[in-house]
């Protein structure tokens, strides 16, 4: 499937508008498409009226029970999967505020239980020191000083006991020298310390790990429980709230994850990596 990102906000009323005229199409009332459904009347309306976004499978019953031909069913499962996909680009952050964003991001924090981030490029914001957030800002204008704040304050999520997170990171990612060699090392440090809490657990991917490694990293992804994946790109991210994109990437996550070390072989590797960047390494 090809989108242009304008159509992502239009696809929503798009597809309800194509619901409600494949229902009246087939001759049915609410009540009956409900029926055939089993799905409430209630659900249906606020489907039509755009209020609420079906998911795929909800689209695929509609479909089936109106009896909508091939290349209309086909049409109406595209504009399905874009209303499903949203695209936040820089730009229009920058515009807003990139404050505005970390609030976001909070919001979502908190009302998401399981958190899994792969990260084979850089180290995410949950995880930075203040040198490193505001290094990872550098390239962005204005003052930056409440970006940097509200990054470091959504870090206190990671002391919520109710919730479990999973970071797994490539060497590269750890290494790549964002900010000065001793504030590296700070940084590293850090991975180490936050490895330690108990609803936390770091992996790192090792260059030197043996074997070959059949996955390709092509992006920074982020899955939020099942109901969404973040992937993020040089100008924006993308967000895919189907349950077959969230599916491939938990899939994807799950493989990647069994490359990384953890525990205690994970801080060995984090602390020899800091040695070498303080300029006290073996």
């Amino acid at each position: 499937m090809t989108f242009e990102p304008e159509s992502l906000g239009r696809s929503r009323s798009d597809l309800a508008e194509a619901l409600r005229n494949e229902r009246k199409r087939a001759g049915l009332a609410q009540t009956r498409l409900a029926q055939r459904c089993n799905m409430s009347q209630t659900k249906i309306s606020n489907i039509e009226s755009g209020k609420l976004t079906p998911t795929l499978i909800d689209v695929e019953l509609i479909l089936e029970a109106v009896g909508s031909d091939s290349p209309a069913a086909a049409k109406i499962i595209g504009l399905a999967r874009t209303a499903h996909t949203e695209w936040q680009d820089d730009w229009a952050s920058q515009r807003r505020g990139l404050d505005k964003k970390q609030n976001e991001l909070a919001r979502l924090e908190t009302v998401t239980t399981e958190f899994r981030f792969f990260l084979p490029t850089m180290i995410t914001g949950l995880l930075a020191t203040p040198d490193y957030v505001r290094a990872s800002l550098a390239r962005n204008s204005g003052d930056l000083s409440k970006t940097v704040a509200k990054k470091l304050e959504r870090q206190h999520v990671l002391l919520d006991s109710s919730k479990s997170f999973t970071f797994v990171l490539t060497e590269q990612a750890v290494r790549w020298p964002l900010v000065s060699p001793l504030a590296m090392a700070m940084q590293l440090d850090r991975l180490v310390s936050v490895s330690r809490i108990p609803q936390v657990r770091l992996g790192v991917i090792p260059l030197g790990m043996g074997g070959p490694v059949v996955d390709t990293p092509l992006s920074v992804f982020t899955l939020y429980d099942r109901r969404l994946v973040q992937i993020e790109t040089n100008t924006g991210a993308l967000i895919l709230r189907d349950h077959r994109d969230v599916n491939a990437y938990r899939d994807d996550f799950e493989r990647y994850e069994t490359y990384a070390v953890f525990g205690n072989e994970c801080r060995e590797l984090l602390s020899d990596w800091a040695l070498g960047f303080s300029g006290l390494g073996r």
